[in-house]
């Protein structure tokens, strides 16, 4: 089938793309394909250097296309022998805030059961405020007083 002017020139630049791989029997370079697109509506040179990263663009966004080697074909000409399964990632993440919950549980019944003596002088003795860590401008900020913005 060969593309006429009449018959595309209402058509999107990516739409006549679809048609012309659909009647081809081989992939094409980007630039290969934008070149016949300004030929068949007799559009300027100039419009493959003005528009040809626009035209890539839509391409690479348009789910009928498919970029091999660097070479554009329609992408249900691959199809995939591979099934992709999903787990229940539900089920899965309940059994893992279940998890969490009963270890967070233990940990604060065993603080509960521990007695801490509280001796502060030898975590002062061993940290040096002279010492220049890079740090002075560090500013701590509780999770409180942290605001998410919705944009």
């Amino acid at each position: 089938m060969k593309l006429k002017k009449s018959d595309v020139e209402n058509l999107s630049n990516i739409d006549i793309t679809y048609l012309m791989l659909q009647n081809s029997k081989r992939s094409q370079s980007t630039l290969d394909l934008f070149k016949k697109i300004v030929e068949l509506l007799e559009l300027p040179e100039s419009t493959i250097d003005k528009k040809i990263a626009d035209y890539y663009t839509a391409l690479t966004k348009d789910k009928r296309f498919v970029l091999i080697d660097g070479k554009w074909d329609l992408r249900d000409r691959y199809a995939s022998n591979k099934v992709i399964i999903k787990i229940a990632e539900d089920e899965d993440d309940e059994e893992i805030n279940e998890n969490e919950e009963e270890s967070e549980d233990e940990i604060s019944e065993d603080e509960d059961d521990l007695n801490f003596e509280e001796d502060d002088s030898s975590d002062d003795e061993t940290f040096d405020d002279d010492e220049d860590d890079g740090l002075d401008d560090l500013v701590v900020v509780d999770d409180e007083d942290m605001e998410i913005e919705d944009n």
